[in-house]
């Protein structure tokens, strides 16, 4: 035992305690530091990082006086000459740029210096640590007697680091998710809806019917906590700062009826959601998503942590959109097409609509259009005709392409007058598109029919049928004789 080593009871406390002690002389180290304020040295850290050998020269003038058997132990030595030996093994990798604070400590005066860092045993595992100093009276001035305390944090430090990288794995999710999601607190909702709850309210929807207002405020009540990147390109915000400041452009129009069923839901205790609703982009663009709104487990009680996941399906609406326009529309002219018109006419039918007037159209001189410069020239014709048609009816009203060449305008409350002048349009429109369209000459052959009372709509459109057939043979009569209208000639 040397001299300095501790005695007696001290040495039996020393030697038992359940935590790696090491006795160890810091004189060498002290005198290093008086020969650095003589050369001026100021900031120690700083002047150790300038330089790591430096720092490896103070841990050479470390010397260890003993060490405990749970030291020996931590760091499988048989003895302490096997221990101080093998230093180079323990202390290694990035042990010395953190022994910077332990010796900053020491060179301003302080007695007493805490760190963590990394140690290794002699067979190379790995042992967080957290490293305790103290300099034992007497030896403020010489630092020949410091006692060091080294706790094993290795499992605390191990389940720390998975946890952060289960936190940084669950934050990648969200972040990079290819969906946008939203963290929110619903607490203030839920006091709200309890509130009302405790005032005896049993119907939430005729309660929202008649206190509109309660679906605003709710809506006001909502803390977005946080949103990830898919969120910010969906809607097309720089950053959250301006997504969160500019929220009421994103929710709006239909947005507060989605809202309150969402309230009814979480009302009834649907804690779960998904709806399709339409936000809006902040350069004003409508947003189809799919809503998905969930209570996060363990907040079942105050809803203070939520998750909205929006789905963009602008596109499949879009798609959809489509697909219904072409079960209802004729492609090529725009108009709706047979199959609306016979559902269109069985509506005003049941109706028992009356006034409705019927124009019957024939495109003239289609067919030899196609036999002199071909299909696209008469494809070009019926888009014509599309535009002139389209033009002159709105809603209820409504024109169509029933046949290759046969049109239908239907217009329900229109008597013969009104039918009179939308004729008088079509004509007038015929004039301007030809002017528009030099070359091949635009006609129509036109019939009308007004529904008499108790008539049939199917007679109605067969006698504007036989009149329109009055009108085309006329046409004929003309083009046989030289006057028709135009060089397209044929039906």
């Amino acid at each position: 035992m040397t001299p300095d080593a501790p005695r007696g009871e001290e040495t039996e406390m020393f030697e038992l305690a359940p935590v790696s002690l090491w006795l160890e002389d810091f004189g060498g180290v002290r005198d290093l530091f008086d020969e650095w304020r003589a050369a001026g040295v100021g900031d120690l850290a700083a002047y150790l990082r300038a330089d790591p050998a430096r720092i490896k020269a103070c841990a050479g003038r470390i010397r260890v006086l003993k060490v405990n058997a749970r030291t020996l132990e931590l760091f499988e030595a048989r003895d302490l000459d096997d221990l101080v030996g093998h230093l180079d093994r323990v202390f290694r990798d990035d042990m010395l740029d953190r022994h910077v604070s332990e010796l900053t400590a020491l060179w301003n005066g302080e007695t007493s210096f805490l760190s963590h860092s990394v140690n290794y045993s002699l067979s190379g595992r790995r042992i967080d640590i957290q490293m305790t100093g103290r300099v034992l009276p007497g030896s403020e001035e010489t630092l020949a007697r410091v006692l060091i305390a080294i706790e094993d944090v290795t499992a605390r430090e191990t389940a720390r680091r998975a946890q952060a990288v289960s936190e940084n794995y669950a934050r990648g999710l969200f972040e990079h998710s290819p969906v946008s999601l939203w963290v929110e607190d619903f607490s203030a909702i839920r006091r709200l809806l309890d509130e009302i709850r405790a005032r005896g309210i049993e119907d939430f929807r005729v309660f929202t019917d008649v206190h509109p207002e309660f679906v605003q405020r709710c809506m006001s009540e909502i803390r977005v906590l946080d949103v990830n990147r898919q969120t910010l390109e969906m809607f097309h915000a720089p950053d959250r700062a301006t997504l969160l400041h500019r929220l009421g452009e994103i929710f709006r129009d239909d947005m507060e009826r989605s809202f309150r069923e969402q309230l009814i839901d979480l009302w009834h205790g649907k804690l779960f959601q998904q709806r399709e609703v339409v936000n809006y982009a902040l350069n004003g663009s409508p947003v189809h998503v799919l809503l998905q709104f969930s209570v996060l487990p363990g907040h079942e009680g105050d809803w203070s942590l939520v998750q909205v996941a929006l789905t963009d399906i602008t596109a499949r609406k879009k798609a959809e959109t489509y697909l219904e326009y072409l079960g209802t529309h004729d492609v090529l002219t725009k108009l709706y097409n047979r199959s609306f018109y016979v559902d269109e006419l069985n509506r005003i039918e049941r109706k028992r609509t009356c006034p409705v007037t019927i124009i019957v159209a024939d495109l003239n001189g289609l067919k030899a259009a196609n036999d002199q410069w071909g299909h696209a020239a008469g494809d070009a014709l019926l888009r014509r005709a599309g535009e002139v048609l389209g033009k002159v009816v709105e809603k209820p009203c409504c024109a169509a392409r029933i046949g290759g060449d046969e049109f239908v305008l239907l217009l329900p409350g229109a008597d013969a007058p009104d039918g009179k002048l939308v004729m008088d349009e079509v004509e007038r429109l015929t004039e301007l598109n030809n002017q528009f369209y030099p070359g091949m000459h635009l006609s129509l052959s036109m019939g009308m029919a007004t529904r008499a009372m108790d008539e049939r709509l199917e007679d109605v459109v067969r006698r504007a049928d036989l009149a329109m057939y009055e009108v085309k043979r006329e046409y004929h009569a003309n083009l046989a004789g030289g006057r028709g209208a135009g060089d397209t000639g044929g039906a």
